[in-house]
C-alpha cells in the first residue's frame, strides 16, 4: 500500500497507479495548542510506502513522520519506506560557523531510525557523494529528475543552451544535457547571505540562442534572476527556467517573470503551478526494485 497525506493526493494517485497498489490517506487534525492528531488506515499490509514531501513547514512535516511511522508499524506494516520527493535539511551540510549543527547528518540519521528505506529526488548533496554518508548503507536512495527535465527542455526549446548556477551543479546539468543532446555551461555562485546570491555567468556564447537555466531547486530565485538578466544582456533570444524543486518562496516567481524569464518549468516532486514533468514512473521503478 501507498500511504499519503490529503494535501499530496495528486502525486500520490499517480504513484499508486504506477505501482498498481491501493492508496490509503492519512487525515490530520490540529488542536488549538498546535498538536497534531493523525488517523491512518487500519489494518495495514506488511509492505507500506509512505509519501511525504518535506517542503514548506518542514518541522511540522517531520513531526508528522515521527508520529505516522511507528503508528504504521503498530497497524501491521512490517517493512516501511519513506518517499520524500523533497528532503528537507539537506542544505545544512557542514559547520559553516563554529558550533553550528550539521542538520543534514542528524535529520538523515533520524529518518533512518524510522524507515527501512528513504527514497528522494535530487537531494542537496553538494559536499557528500551519496546518502550512504549520512544514513546506514543502502537505506537512502537518491533519484534525479535531470534526465526528465532535459528531455522536456529539448522538446520545448530545441537547440537550447543549458546553464547551471554553480560548479556543484555541473554533473547534474551535464546529465540533463547529454541525454537531451543539448549544449551546456556551468557558472559560479557567489553567496553574500541567505537572500544575497549572484551568479558569475559562464564564458559561453549565448547571443541569438535560447537559454534555459537549470537547477535542482529554486527558493528565493535570486540566483536565477541575476543569471536571466545576464543572459539577456548577452543577447540570448529567450530565457527559461527548469528546476526539480519549485519552492519559489515569497515573490520569487513574479520576480523571475519581471526579470524576463519566459517559461518556468518544474517536476512535480513539489506540487506547484509550474509542474511540467512527473516523477511518478521514475519513483515507482525504484520502489519496485527495492
Amino acid at each position: 500500500m501507498l500511504l499519503a497525506f490529503e494535501d499530496e493526493q495528486g502525486l500520490a494517485q499517480r504513484l499508486a497507479a504506477e505501482l498498481q497498489c491501493p492508496l490509503g490517506l492519512i487525515t490530520r487534525h490540529r488542536f488549538p495548542d498546535g498538536e497534531l492528531r493523525l488517523v491512518l488506515p487500519k489494518p495495514l499490509p506488511a509492505q507500506v510506502w509512505l509519501l511525504r514531501g518535506m517542503q514548506h513547514q518542514p518541522n511540522d512535516r517531520l513531526v508528522e513522520l515521527l508520529i505516522a511511522a511507528p503508528t504504521a508499524r503498530a497497524w501491521g506494516a512490517q517493512r516501511l519506506g519513506l518517499v520524500a520527493p523533497y528532503l528537507a535539511y539537506m542544505r545544512q551540510d557542514m559547520e559553516f560557523t563554529p558550533g553550528e549543527a550539521v542538520s543534514q547528518r542528524h535529520i538523515a540519521a533520524l529518518l533512518a531510525t524510522q524507515f527501512d528505506q528513504v527514497v528522494t529526488v535530487d537531494p542537496h548533496l553538494h559536499r557528500i557523494h551519496s546518502l550512504d554518508e549520512v544514513m546506514p548503507a543502502g537505506v537512502g536512495i537518491a533519484l534525479s529528475a535531470a534526465t526528465l527535465l532535459g528531455r522536456w527542455i529539448a522538446a520545448q526549446v530545441p537547440g537550447a543552451v543549458l546553464v547551471g548556477p554553480d560548479e556543484e551543479s555541473g554533473q547534474w546539468v551535464a546529465e540533463a544535457a547529454r541525454d537531451a543532446g543539448l549544449d551546456f555551461a556551468v557558472g559560479r555562485k557567489v553567496r553574500h547571505g541567505d537572500t544575497q546570491v549572484q551568479l558569475a555567468f559562464p564564458d559561453v556564447a549565448v547571443a541569438g540562442r535560447p537559454v534555459v537555466l537549470l537547477d535542482d531547486m529554486a527558493s528565493t530565485g535570486r540566483t536565477l534572476i541575476g543569471a536571466a538578466k545576464e543572459a539577456l544582456a548577452r543577447g540570448a533570444s529567450s530565457v527559461d527556467v527548469a528546476v526539480t524543486h519549485a519552492l519559489f518562496n515569497g515573490d520569487a516567481l513574479p520576480a523571475l517573470r519581471a526579470a524576463g524569464v519566459r517559461h518556468v518549468w518544474s517536476s512535480n516532486a513539489i506540487p506547484h503551478e509550474s509542474n511540467a514533468v512527473c516523477v511518478a514512473a521514475m519513483v515507482a521503478k525504484s520502489l519496485n526494485a527495492a
